[in-house]
């Protein structure tokens, strides 16, 4: 069977494949091409159409896929633009999550929906994948450089050295949390896994969660709620506060009193009249309002009353985040208030406990240690 599989749609990309296909033969890899060309019978589709035409192309070339990983097929590579890359994309999300897969294309939509959960290595082309050219055939030789390396690793689709961990949440607005938490789990001789909870993070989180792949979950940044239920882009999560509900959790608090959006000059004038501040040039933090503080936190507090594993919400009262502090853009000691008063009423028999100090404070540090033994224990 061959080493690698190629995606592409031969009816209009068979030159750009031919090409790829003849990098990895001077590499030494064999390859096999597999077709994701849309059934169309001559006719130009369009919308449910065109969908169920991309559906069934991405169903059949599936079927190949599995047969050549079921047979020792080590990479697999996909060629395409809009359409085809869509395809490729659906075909490699049904794929287990670490397996070598690249997709060279022009990226003509937001990737980040696609690869939130799964591991996919992207090549952009910049020029259209439509006729080669000097740009074109140089990120395709890039493409095979990459596979044929990717043929020399022993492990396909293996994690190395796999036990299980703590799996943590985290921002840039509550780094200074979690790095000390990381020290001392290290200290102790355990393992932490951290996951971006920026509206796609969370995606991947729950599903290592529930693939097995934690033995306790400190949710430090439950910050996608409001992505969720206020504003902020964001994949579809909907396991996101559940997925490994039988080990134990401890939540805070922590970037829950702002939304996440976009670059300023482009946000709507109704948040700009809020509290917010620059985090990057790409992303403005806004201040949450009391209101929306209650039902985000009302949502989350629903979620942990289904868990089946113990659970325990820590409040720091100092602070939820780099910038809600004495002098920061968005501080409110009453945002603080309205969240745990809600967790207060909300919760049934899980404890909250609140800490005069902020989230980075060494004080929460340690009372999340201590309180994540007592739960193990």
């Amino acid at each position: 069977m061959a080493q690698v599989q190629i995606l592409a749609t031969l009816a209009t990309k068979a030159h750009e494949a031919d090409y790829l296909a003849q990098h990895l033969s001077a590499l030494g890899v064999s390859y096999e091409l597999v077709d994701i060309s849309l059934d169309t019978q001559g006719v130009v589709l369009d919308g449910d159409a065109k969908r169920h035409a991309m559906e069934a192309a991405a169903q059949k070339a599936q079927v190949q896929v599995e047969i050549g990983h079921d047979h020792g097929c080590e990479v697999v590579v996909g060629i395409g633009g809009g359409t085809g890359g869509e395809i490729v994309l659906q075909i490699m999300r049904a794929m287990p999550v670490t397996f070598p897969k690249v997709l060279c294309s022009t990226l003509p939509f937001d990737p980040r929906f696609a690869v939130a959960d799964n591991s996919i290595i992207l090549v952009p082309t910049l020029a259209d994948v439509s006729g080669l050219n000097a740009m074109l055939r140089e990120a395709l030789e890039n493409t095979a450089l990459m596979a044929a390396g990717l043929c020399k690793k022993n492990r396909k689709g293996e994690l190395l050295d796999i036990k299980p961990s703590v799996g943590m949440t985290a921002l840039g607005a509550t780094e200074g949390a979690v790095r000390p938490l990381i020290d001392r789990f290290r200290d102790q001789g355990r393992e932490t896994t951290v996951f971006h909870s920026n509206g796609f993070g969370g995606a991947a989180f729950s599903r290592f969660a529930k693939a097995g792949a934690f033995d306790a979950i400190i949710d430090l940044t439950p910050h996608e709620l409001t992505r969720i239920h206020v504003a902020g882009v964001h994949v579809p999560m909907p396991d996101r506060f559940s997925a490994g509900g039988d080990l134990p959790r401890i939540v805070l608090p922590g970037a829950m009193n702002f939304i996440g959006l976009g670059q300023k000059n482009l946000m709507p004038e109704h948040y700009l009249s809020r509290p917010h501040y620059e985090h990057s040039s790409l992303f403005t933090h806004v201040k949450l309002t009391h209101d929306e503080m209650v039902h985000v936190t009302q949502q989350l507090a629903d979620s942990l009353n289904r868990l089946p594993g113990p659970c325990t919400v820590i409040v720091p009262m100092g602070g939820f985040s780099h910038q809600d502090r004495p002098g920061g853009e968005i501080e409110d000691p009453s945002l603080r208030e309205v969240c745990a008063e809600t967790f207060e009423k909300t919760l049934n028999a899980i404890p909250v406990t609140r800490i005069d100090a902020h989230l980075f404070a060494p004080e929460v540090t340690t009372t999340i240690i201590d309180t994540l033994a007592g739960l193990s224990g």
